[in-house]
């Protein structure tokens, strides 16, 4: 089973540049059956109940893993995650389970990359599409993908974990992780240049 690597082409201050750049690269593949999923980590209160109003379909969860580990049976259900109109309002219950997370995914490309790109403000969030068919370009030994090929926004972050606060906005393109023989990074090279990006740092995986 292949996997994906993913190479940063673009980094600005500038969300909705970030944005333009990331349709831009998406808009080199075949869109078919593209889709689109967003995600966004919330450390207050204010910030959840926001978010909640503004994604009424998004799911919210917690990624503590000590905390599953002390109590398995979950009874929040925030391990597993509670949708939106299931999700608490309390203040004293929503501050003892941040940070949390809200999600919404699998949705029609262009239906909610605008709106959340306004909403994230100063959290740390994503935009995936997904689903993408980067195309087969013979003379230079790349080939057809479907299974890995990704474009993925990060907000206010530079790390594909979202664990790492930045003051920007990053774009990278994901194609299929090969045997390291450069052939990743001419593939994602070829990707950006096609837009008028390059490479502009390490890999991810």
């Amino acid at each position: 089973m292949s996997s994906a690597i993913a190479y940063p082409i673009f980094r600005t201050t500038d969300p909705m540049l970030a944005l333009r750049v990331a349709r831009q690269l998406v808009a080199v593949s075949d869109v078919r059956h593209a889709e689109v999923s967003v995600d966004i980590e919330l450390r207050t209160v204010p910030e959840v109940l926001r978010i909640r109003e503004s994604l009424p379909d998004a799911w919210f969860r917690k990624e503590d893993v000590e905390n599953w580990q002390r109590d398995p049976s979950d009874p929040t259900g925030l391990h597993s995650g509670v949708h939106a109109p299931e999700l608490s309002s309390d203040p004293v219950h929503l501050s003892s389970h941040l940070p949390l997370w809200a999600s919404t995914e699998l949705r029609t490309v262009g239906s909610i990359e605008e709106d959340f790109t306004d909403l994230v403000g100063p959290n740390i969030g994503e935009i995936q599409w997904s689903s993408l068919e980067w195309p087969d370009v013979q003379d230079r030994e790349i080939y057809r993908e479907a299974n890995n090929a990704r474009v993925s926004l990060l907000l206010n972050s530079r790390s594909l974990d979202l664990d790492e606060r930045s003051g920007d906005h990053t774009v990278l393109v994901h194609v299929r992780r090969g045997n390291r023989d450069g052939s990743e990074a001419r593939h994602a090279s070829w990707l950006a240049k096609q837009i008028g990006q390059a490479v502009i740092g390490p890999p991810q995986e």
